[in-house]
């Protein structure tokens, strides 16, 4: 058994910094939305910004975007030309894929200031296409309403996804303290 340990050291400890990483910071952002009462940010403040800001980017784009809060449950109505069209959610937020992206990158640190510096960029980026994906999600929507399911369910998830395995690929092949014992 010592020997298996010895043998899968490293893998051990990047399952355990992962998970204790991923937890904490779940357990945190969960905290967060127990106390967000929607007063002032409606449903949250994160997704509220991010609803606002589709709402900027859409109108920018030439559409008529309004964004209301929904009735029936914490997120927000986009309408689109008049058209309800989609709604932000709390999962729309990027939160939980930055948490997901963190906790890699933590589980493989290269040196502490790259490693702040790369979860701050690609958290920035992370955001970012996000915000960028519900625009065209929400363009998509309006121009191709028959496409709701592929556009929803497979295309927009494997792009923010997608990007955050390649963000990782990234890390580990260029920065990681593994690549640097192995290189």
């Amino acid at each position: 058994m010592k020997a298996l340990f010895i043998k899968y050291k490293a893998v051990i400890k990047f399952i355990l910094t992962f998970l204790v990483v991923y937890i904490a910071c779940a357990v945190i952002y969960k905290f967060y939305l127990q106390y967000s009462d929607g007063l002032k940010f409606y449903p949250d403040y994160f997704t509220n910004l991010v609803g606002l800001q589709t709402e900027v980017l859409l109108n920018s784009l030439g559409y008529q975007a309004e964004l209301l809060p929904h009735p029936d449950e914490p997120s927000l109505k986009v309408m689109l030309n008049g058209n309800y069209l989609a709604r932000v959610v709390e999962g729309c937020n990027s939160i939980s894929v930055i948490i997901l992206f963190l906790s890699f990158i933590v589980a493989f640190s290269g040196q502490l200031k790259t490693t702040f510096f790369f979860i701050l960029s690609g958290s920035v980026l992370i955001y970012v296409v996000n915000l960028i994906r519900i625009v065209l999600l929400t363009i998509g929507l309006y121009h191709y309403p028959e496409y709701e399911d592929v556009l929803h369910t497979v295309i927009f998830p494997a792009i923010i996804y997608g990007m955050v395995f390649l963000l990782w690929i990234f890390w580990v092949n260029r920065f990681s303290k593994l690549n640097r014992k192995h290189g």
